[in-house]
């Protein structure tokens, strides 16, 4: 056990995680040269064709230090903000990190909002300055941002390149001497935490922990603390590129499990294995809950998929612990579900896995954030849905979630991001220069103005260079109203949205300009309205598709031509009465991209 090292990458987005973690596989020889591709670990599609890692991903390395042979447990982790719960559940293996930072771009938010999570347990920390190869590298600069950050001694910085595999020995090392090995207790009962888990449409579940105490054997009688379930573990086994099973797995190290297990409930992120007799009493502490900060329906474009769906949505939260969903049904769109994603990237990525990995095409409604509504007696119900809002009369106060926000920018770019905060009613708290030219500004904005658009109006007004983090602050009360969009007098609740006040009428008239380029003309016009309550504030009509009907008449009597074009209009009058609009899903996401 005292030759087991565990440890993690932690890093801002694009600061090189997975590309160092490929150099450590090669230097390890865990990969033959031949087998060697870029972004190893990233073994999915979507995380190839992006460049972002989304999921963690945990391999086994040996390496041999001194003539003694030790084993790396590495778990290489995400760096957007969005997958953020990877990370924490990555952390919660492991007795120590790599901090990667930029050796071009220098400590960005979420190296920081990392860091401190790892030291918030108690993780052993090597910092690493990556990418000194670049010509734009500034690694003495660099350096001193993160003495100022950590504390550390200028010796303790390692530099290195991913790219170049220079520097690469001296990681290794260093995670041997300094990383701690694993404190647990072989001759206890046997505790497993869960971290991770997958589904395998041969094999059924396969759920990835760490052992924590104890030993687990293959064969061995054992039960999931939280769920009370019990199984026979078919097959356990340690994590190289492939699975590769095992008779044991010991104390400290990190494997997985396989025992026929079918349904996806039975296992949940964060839970105990140990074994039937003689097991632990209690589960390990130490694990949260994820909280999501962004709602939006999912629904099936064809209404008999629902069931189909819902089995999609249950394997995916196996593989994504953070998504969360539970059923409602639409007057516009039919049964679906309502789901809470982490953030727009994961609501993105969520639907583009549906499609791939389960060929299931969705709608996906426009996304908001969940509400506190209080009624005249005081109480109080959570509102995810603008449809779910009580009756204005008994309403008292709707209450936002707000956030607290750090933007760490170069001073160049302080007035833009400034005047972005407060167009989106944000707060300013404080600001501290980090180093130099380099600035850390604190907000308090409301969640739901900055779900949509915000990360990127930062991102292309700061030419890239602002990096953001947040977490989630406290409930106050704001003047929101409901907005409805109307199609030929009926609301389309998908459509429907909760903004503040003095956003209303702006939002409602882009809203119906936007909705009459996208929906197609009918054979009738059709009038789109926003709506607060009884009152139109916005109405733009989307005119008929006419066939000219009197292009047979030359000449003659103009009654004729009457007579023809009262009988359309007749035609026309009794079609829109039983005339319905089909909204594109075009339309669905046009709110996001109003601006």
């Amino acid at each position: 056990m005292k030759n087991i090292r565990n440890f993690c990458i932690i890093a801002h987005i694009d600061h090189g995680k997975s590309t160092l973690a490929d150099r450590l596989l090669e230097y390890t020889k865990t990969i033959e040269a031949n087998n060697l591709q870029a972004q190893i670990l990233d073994d999915m599609d979507l995380e190839r064709e992006r460049g972002i890692t989304i999921k963690s991903h945990a391999i086994q390395m040996e390496y041999i230090y001194n003539n003694e042979t030790y084993t790396l447990n590495l778990i290489d982790t995400p760096g957007h903000v969005d997958f953020s719960y990877e990370v924490s559940r990555s952390i919660a293996a492991c007795e120590g990190a790599l901090l990667i930072v930029d050796a071009a771009q220098g400590i960005q938010a979420q190296t920081i909002s990392n860091l401190y999570m790892a030291i918030e347990h108690d993780l052993e920390i090597i910092p690493v300055i990556n990418k000194i190869d670049l010509p734009s590298a500034m690694p003495d600069e660099v350096e001193d941002q993160i003495i100022e950050l950590l504390g550390c001694s200028r010796e303790s910085i390692l530099r290195a390149s991913g790219k170049t595999g220079e520097g690469v020995y001296q990681i290794l090392e260093a995670i041997v001497k300094k990383v701690p090995s694993p404190a647990g207790n072989p001759d206890a009962p046997l505790q497993c935490l869960i971290f991770d888990s997958v589904f395998n449409s041969f094999r059924g579940i396969i759920a990835y922990f760490k052992v924590v105490n104890g030993i687990i054997r293959k064969g061995d009688m054992v039960k999931f603390i939280a769920t009370g379930k019990e199984y026979d573990a078919d097959e356990v086994g340690i994590l190289k590129l492939e699975m590769s099973p095992r008779n044991e797995i010991r104390t400290g190290d990190v494997g997985y499990i396989i025992s026929g297990i079918k349904s996806s409930n039975e296992v949940r992120v964060g839970d105990t294995i140990t074994h039937i007799k003689g097991g632990a009493t209690e589960g390990i502490a130490g694990f949260e809950e994820v909280k999501p900060m962004v709602f939006a329906g999912v629904y099936p474009i064809e209404s008999e998929d629902f069931e189909n769906l819902r089995s999609s949505l249950e394997k995916l939260q196996l593989n994504d612990a953070s998504l969360t969903f539970q059923p409602e049904s639409s007057v516009a769109l039919g049964f679906g579900f309502r789901c809470g994603f982490l953030g727009l990237l994961h609501m993105e990525i969520v639907q583009e896995r549906l499609e791939r990995e389960f060929d299931m095409n969705v709608i996906t409604t426009v996304p908001n954030v969940s509400y506190h509504v209080y009624d005249k007696k005081g109480n109080c119900i959570e509102v995810h849905n603008p449809g779910g809002l009580p009756d204005p009369t008994l309403i008292d106060r709707i209450e936002e979630p707000y956030i607290r926000a750090s933007v760490i920018t170069n001073t160049t770019y302080i007035g833009p991001i400034m005047t972005l905060c407060l167009g989106k009613r944000g707060i300013l708290v404080k600001q501290d220069y980090i180093s130099g030219d380099r600035v850390e500004i604190f907000y308090d904005l409301p969640l739901g103005e900055i779900v949509i658009d915000f990360y990127d109006k930062l991102k292309s007004i700061s030419k890239g260079y602002a990096s953001f983090d947040y977490h989630l602050h406290d409930f106050r009360p704001g003047k929101l109203i409901k907005l409805d969009i109307l199609l030929n007098g009926e609301p389309v609740d998908a459509l429907s949205t909760l903004t503040h006040v003095d956003n209303s009428v702006s939002f409602g008239r882009k809203m119906c300009e936007k909705l009459k380029e996208l929906i197609p003309r009918q054979q009738f016009d059709i009038a789109v309205q926003a709506a607060i309550g009884s009152k139109i504030i916005a109405r733009e009509t989307i005119k008929a598709v006419r066939k000219d009907v009197t292009a047979k008449c030359y000449g003659g009597d103009i009654s004729r031509k009457r007579k023809l074009l009262e009988k359309q209009k007749e035609g026309k009058k009794r079609m829109k009465q039983i005339g319905t609009v089909e909204v594109p899903q075009k339309a669905f996401l046009a709110v996001l991209k109003l601006d």
